[in-house]
């Protein structure tokens, strides 16, 4: 079971402010190995009682605890303590992903101390302070501070599930927020990690809460007055509707949705980087990734050159096992994402793009959410599998005739997420970068940097995450004027 798999103290409750509590409800939330179909698990299911609770509790925190009172560089200290703590528990975050998830354990070790050192990127930041003294025009000084937005309800999704919750908490936290994590019904067992990582860290009473529950809990969550802002990763479906909520009463809301991220070759691009660049993202996570190079549009001449070499490297993909070290690839996460990932190839075939390979269940595997890795070709964009984000290693290549057609087939879209270029030009590159309608964009591969923004144009979210943005998110712009400056920032 978990508990012992993963050292879980408390898996069957709720964390609520620093305290291991019962849930109002009597049921629970299964754990369902999306390798073996075996349910492996179990952990709480908050009702909508827990969520009000909750939000009372942090609601005290934010507005009477010691939390938001703190300077920038007494809580840096504390998330450093809770990076300490994460190296402690590295291997408990990788399991669980590969658990829940299946990713291959060989690639989830690697997460949990990039994403430890993401807090200690936050904690340097805090520590530079949140007060900038500007000169008005008018004369005197305006003293412009950062304060913490508030009680954040940060909900995140299945696929990602540790690197989509530090995203929220560890810039929230900085900011010195209250924060109410709701994690997946799929994929729970991180954010749990994580509340034990917290609570031995020292974080005071009810700055960080955990709720498990199931998405018609969630909506009550991020309805509640009490909640100043909703952080959300998941589908643009989910994205608009919690926007809608949120602007009924102009609570503040950060989103990141969904993709469909064209990866574009040009005319001077080796075979071996267009290969190397595009299918650690179109095939790593079983393709379950928002910035997924889905979309490989090709010179109409280098067509068949890019089509074989693709097929072949796809083919030589090992699908299996999360746990056997050899696997790279395991399966999609649950048999709902099993059957909307097959439902897009048929799609795929009836509106007449060429499968070239890929499509079925991998043989030797009976058993478990797998799929081939799959290629499609002499496709245009206005088919489902070019213009709707699949979520699984599904690549679909669209042949152009010029770099001007190649960018206006990229820009089609409702997404705007991320892409790339493959060229041996950095001019070309960065020429090419700045007309497509992305928040990012990556040079002959795709390179996502945490200390860094990322967010999507269009369809694909609203704000940024990473880097001072990402700081900055969780926090509202206070300016203050005063004839003289207070004793402590007199330089």
């Amino acid at each position: 079971m978990t508990d012992t798999l993963l050292n879980l103290s408390n898996p069957e409750k709720l964390f609520i402010g620093g305290d291991w509590a019962a849930s109002s409800d009597a049921g629970g939330i299964e754990i369902v190995s999306p390798s073996t179909e075996e349910v492996v698990g179990r952990v709480g299911k908050a009702g909508r009682a827990d969520m009000d609770r909750v939000v009372a509790v942090a609601r005290h925190a934010f507005d009477h605890g010691p939390w938001p009172r703190m300077t920038g560089a007494e809580r840096a200290a504390v998330l450093r303590r809770i990076a300490g703590e994460m190296g402690k528990r590295a291997d408990d975050f990788a399991r669980a992903w590969s658990l829940q998830v299946g990713m291959p354990y060989a690639q989830s070790s690697m997460t949990a101390p990039y994403m430890a050192a993401y807090l200690t990127y936050f904690a340097d930041l805090a520590e530079k302070g949140f007060e900038e003294v500007r000169q008005p025009m008018m004369g005197g000084h305006c003293i412009v501070v950062h304060e913490p937005v508030g009680v954040v309800a940060a909900v995140v999704p299945w696929n990602a599930p540790l690197a989509t919750l530090l995203l929220k908490v560890a810039p929230a936290l900085a900011a010195g927020c209250a924060v109410i994590a709701k994690p997946s019904p799929e994929t729970p067992l991180e954010a749990l990690i994580l509340a034990e990582c917290i609570a031995a860290a020292g974080v005071p009473e009810g700055v960080f809460s955990v709720l498990t529950a199931d998405r018609e809990v969630s909506d009550h969550l991020i309805r509640n007055p009490g909640i100043d802002k909703v952080s959300f990763t998941g589908s643009t479906a989910a994205g608009l509707h919690i926007a809608s909520v949120c602007g009924g009463r102009m609570a503040r809301v950060t989103t990141e949705l969904g993709g469909k991220s064209a990866a574009i070759v040009l005319d001077d691009a080796t075979i071996e980087t267009v290969v190397a660049g595009i299918m650690p993202n179109l095939v790593g996570l079983c393709g379950q990734q928002c910035a997924a190079f889905s979309r490989i549009l090709v010179p109409a001449a280098r067509k068949a050159e890019v089509i074989e070499a693709m097929a072949a490297a796809m083919q030589a993909v090992t699908v299996g096992d999360p746990f056997d070290q050899a696997t790279q690839m395991g399966p999609l996460v649950t048999r709902n994402q099993h059957g909307r990932v097959f439902g897009y190839i048929e799609k795929g075939k009836a509106e007449g793009a060429r499968l070239v390979t890929g499509g079925g269940r991998p043989a030797h595997l009976p058993k478990g959410w797998f799929v081939e890795p799959t290629l499609f070709a002499d496709a245009s964009n206005d088919m489902a599998i070019a213009r709707e984000e699949i979520f699984g290693p599904v690549g679909t290549i669209i042949a152009y005739d010029d770099e001007e057609q190649a960018i206006a087939i990229a820009n089609d879209s409702n997404y705007g997420l991320s892409g790339g270029v493959f060229t041996e030009s950095p001019d070309r590159a960065y020429a090419v970068a700045r007309r497509i309608r992305t928040g990012n964009f990556g040079h002959n591969g795709r390179v996502i940097d945490f200390t860094m923004p990322y967010g999507g144009f269009k369809q694909s979210g609203i704000g940024r995450e990473g880097g001072i943005e990402g700081l900055r998110a969780f926090t509202e712009i206070k300016a203050v004027f005063m004839p003289e400056l207070p004793t402590h920032l007199r330089s």
